[in-house]
């Protein structure tokens, strides 16, 4: 999945967040419905704009945080 061309990022929105491109949505919301029971249905039902295909490509931007590093290890007393 080429995330590049459905996940943004702009100073002028959402203070720069990754957003999925065209909306102000950003991953961190998408990601936060999933972790709080959200199916793929719930979101594509509320959020009409939003396609499957972006929805996989949040899911490889996170992926490829991890990868990358972009992500910060958990504190010690949690590991």
């Amino acid at each position: 999945m080429n995330w590049e061309t459905r996940i943004t990022s702009d100073p002028e929105i959402m203070v720069g967040k990754p957003t999925i491109a065209g909306t102000r949505i950003t991953v961190e919301f998408i990601l936060d419905r999933f972790a709080d029971g959200w199916t793929e249905k719930d979101i594509l039902d509320n959020y009409p704009r939003i396609t499957p295909e972006d929805l996989r490509a949040v899911f490889a931007y996170a992926a490829d945080c991890m990868k990358d590093g972009w992500v910060f290890s958990l504190p010690s007393s949690q590991q």
